[in-house]
């Protein structure tokens, strides 16, 4: 074994290498050639760039699986890629087109049976809403239903489940009631203790005053006693 404080083996090893600062790390490059971004803004979300573009899509709110895998076969023949590309790898232009398909699938032959919101209630059409749209749709439906005085409706006002869940064990908000219940007996049986046994203390104490203060009963005088 090598000797601590041998200078021929300090020499070997040399002083420790530190991580260089300030240096831009080098851009990945794909199997094609192509410089891939870190990050694409796609529909409103910075999605990550190094992913392939069925993945990334399916990131998107409103972008299942299934749906993921038919909008990315139109991608594909419509942007004249494949599997493998990933989506930093794609041009602005083409980064355009793939959110028209994705805003739009109707145009590009996507079946209807996929879409979120089929015979929407204001246009009566078959919708596919992703993103900011969907949030805005689903809170339009709940105040909605509030407005028309549904169960469903109230179920949504008084944050309870709406799908007819059991909440007798789960789904509990605030202070249960069950606890609270059981809680307060308790506090209440100690404290209907404590009262009593300090009231029998101050009514033993109160008789004790009052024989103290009580009036002794006078001796008799001896000539009283004579007769």
């Amino acid at each position: 074994m090598a000797e601590k404080g041998n200078p021929k083996h300090e020499e070997k090893r040399g002083p420790a290498k530190r991580p260089s600062q300030g240096v831009p790390a080098k851009p990945m490059i794909s199997e094609s050639g192509k410089e891939v971004r870190g990050v694409v803004r796609l529909a409103g979300k910075d999605l990550r760039g190094n992913l392939p573009i069925m993945r990334a899509i399916t990131s998107i709110r409103g972008i299942g699986i299934n749906m993921g895998q038919v909008i990315s076969q139109v991608a594909y023949s419509q942007l004249g890629v494949n599997e493998k590309t990933m989506l930093g790898e794609l041009s602005e232009p083409q980064i355009e087109k793939l959110e028209q398909i994705l805003f739009h699938p109707e145009n590009f032959g996507v079946p209807s049976r996929l879409f979120n919101r089929r015979k929407d209630l204001l246009s009566g059409k078959d919708i596919h809403a992703i993103g900011s749209d969907l949030a805005y749709f689903v809170k339009q439906d709940i105040d909605h239903e509030k407005d028309s005085g549904t169960w469903r409706g109230f179920r949504h006002a008084y944050g309870q489940k709406v799908r007819g869940q059991r909440t007798r064990s789960t789904g509990r908000t605030g202070m249960t009631v069950g606890v609270l219940r059981k809680s307060v007996l308790a506090k209440t049986g100690a404290a209907a203790q404590q009262t009593g046994a300090a009231a029998q203390q101050q009514a033993a104490s109160a008789k004790a005053a009052q024989k103290a203060e009580a009036p002794k009963p006078k001796a008799p005088k001896p000539e009283e006693a004579k007769k």
